[in-house]
């Protein structure tokens, strides 16, 4: 019995041990790494970070399913990268109101320092409470435009014609935004066109989630797949691999230098200081 016991006690112990070092262990092998690259500052320059309105996952026509949203990191990593550049940053949805958090993006093994800080932080939460609708947004006004991703992104940012009007209006403005996207959100692109009627995006280097990674994930039933949407659009594709493409990461910059895009939610730190540093070389 007495080794029964400490049998049971050191299975526990191991348990325990292997459970708080997860967060240590997923990030050594790729997830959500550190920016190390050089930081810049852009005081007076405005930001505008969209999201998601969809909050379900199920498949398209259900109303059933998991809670989901904008996945937080590809949320907080380049509101805050911008905030601590010195920029004005805004945050607005699809539909505009509360925009919905994936709350598995904030389970403590894969929460990033920028998740809790929004936690802690009652100005972004406001911000995200009450985000403003895209048709209401004066989109010309921002040097910045920076679609977050997540599984809602999938049913609603290529789907919305408006948002595809904005980042139209937002490459045409006086400003000349640098327009960046992460994972889903680069879903936001795919229907934008230019002064000719044309697609925008199509023959630009773009990256997004892989479909790799959406199979190994097992969530294939959203309308819309950001590798399988932006080869259609005629984009020139590229991304990196791992072992488990959640682990890999990949940035790219369109030749113009207006376009900006991340793999998936690692890659979120890294495109918005990107973009950041593309905007102060203006200068």
């Amino acid at each position: 019995m007495k080794k029964l016991f400490t049998g049971m006690v050191v299975a526990i112990t191991f348990f325990g041990i292997v459970l708080l070092s997860l967060p240590t262990i997923l990030h050594s092998v790729g997830l959500h790494p550190e920016y190390h690259g050089p930081n810049v500052t852009l005081p007076g320059k405005r930001a505008l970070v969209i999201t998601t309105s969809h909050s379900v996952l199920a498949a398209p026509g259900e109303t059933e399913g998991d809670p989901t949203g904008v996945f937080g990191s590809e949320m907080t990593h380049p509101y805050y990268t911008f905030l601590d550049g010195g920029m004005d940053v805004d945050i607005a949805s699809v539909a505009g109101g509360e925009i919905p958090i994936d709350p598995s993006s904030f389970y403590f093994m894969i929460k990033t320092p920028e998740d809790e800080r929004y936690l802690n932080d009652p100005i972004a939460q406001a911000k995200v409470k009450n985000s403003m609708p895209i048709a209401e947004v004066d989109i010309e006004q921002y040097d910045i435009v920076f679609l977050s991703g997540g599984w809602g992104a999938a049913y609603d940012l290529a789907q919305s014609p408006v948002l595809a009007a904005k980042v139209s209006e937002a490459y045409y403005g006086s400003k000349e935004a640098v327009i960046g996207g992460v994972c889903h959100g680069v879903l936001g692109l795919v229907n934008a066109r230019d002064r000719d009627g044309d697609l925008l995006i199509a023959g630009r280097l773009m990256t997004g989630v892989t479909d790799k990674q959406i199979q190994e994930l097992g969530i294939d039933l959203t309308p819309k797949h950001p590798e399988t949407e932006l080869r259609k659009a005629g984009v020139i594709f590229e991304s990196q691999t791992a072992f488990l493409d959640f682990f890999a990461t990949h940035v790219t910059v369109d030749d113009e230098q207006r376009f900006v895009t991340g793999q998936n939610q690692n890659s979120g730190l890294e495109a918005a200081h990107t973009i950041m540093r593309i905007l102060s070389e203006r200068d």
